[in-house]
């Protein structure tokens, strides 16, 4: 990543597009990364530019130093929550994928990288994306409770979602932290490495999405989505329309050609 400049003392998001990968590095190492309201609308474009430049398939969201995110700086947060004014503004991708009103919602695959510390904030984002490679130091809590608020970027929906309810409410309700193997074992991360290797693993694994059809790679997403928040039978009423528009697509022909003649499939997203 280009960080030759320092990081300014409100922290801040740094891009770089690596061929069809977004990597968004979440660089205010000082302050274990903790969020202020400028990191978090830079976060928000960047998603959006994901979204936004066909060039971009997939993201990549990582941190800059030992760990991911301590979560919001909530001395710079507060005067937003008293308010209730949005820290982003309209039209944009929302980071958390909430669907809330005069947001969007993403449609291209992100992978996450933690490490370290990863509170708050920084769980709620990694259950809105979609594959996350934590490393074996990582240390997690969700512990708003603590702080006389309530977990409001997905954590009580997503927690449950992906370890039942009770497992969700252990953690919730104590504020405790725990451990990488804890979070693989209720389905909040996928994989577990080695410090070292964090970011190498999400990198492999976005690069793997990033070689397959575009079009069928967020038509997939988005559908396993719907089944989550909407229920198989509004999943499966999506199958026949998505499945002809697909297969009329310049890449669905190309992977047939590519299945003829055994060689790999170069996908355009057309």
């Amino acid at each position: 990543m280009n960080t030759a400049t320092p990081t300014p003392p409100e922290g801040r998001i740094v891009c770089e597009a690596r061929g069809h990968l977004l990597l968004m590095q979440i660089d205010r190492p000082a302050k274990r990364n903790g969020f202020t309201p400028a990191m978090y609308r830079q976060l928000a474009d960047a998603y959006t530019r994901l979204d936004d430049d066909p060039a971009l398939r997939v993201g990549v969201l990582h941190a800059a130093g030992e760990h991911f995110t301590a979560g919001l700086d909530l001395p710079s947060f507060a005067p937003y929550m008293q308010r209730g004014e949005r820290v982003i503004p309209d039209g944009g991708v929302d980071p958390l994928n909430l669907g809330q009103p005069a947001y969007r919602r993403r449609t291209k695959p992100v992978v996450v990288a933690v490490q370290g510390i990863t509170y708050t904030l920084g769980i709620e984002l990694m259950l809105a994306a979609d594959i996350v490679v934590a490393a074996s130091d990582c240390r997690f809590s969700q512990l708003e409770v603590k702080r006389g608020i309530m977990a409001t970027g997905g954590a009580t929906l997503r927690m449950a979602e992906r370890s039942g309810l009770g497992n969700a409410l252990l953690h919730l309700l104590t504020g405790d932290e725990f451990d990488a193997a804890e979070a693989l074992r209720l389905n909040y991360v996928q994989k577990v490495v080695e410090p070292a290797q964090v970011l190498r693993e999400a990198l492999r694994i976005a690069e793997q999405i990033a070689a397959q059809a575009p079009l069928a790679v967020v038509a997939t997403r988005l559908n396993a989505l719907k089944c989550v928040e909407e229920g198989p039978l509004a999943a499966m009423r999506e199958f026949e329309a998505t499945q002809q528009r697909l297969a009329t697509s310049e890449d669905a022909k190309e992977g047939v050609r590519s299945f003829v003649e055994r060689r790999a499939a170069q996908f355009t997203g057309r």
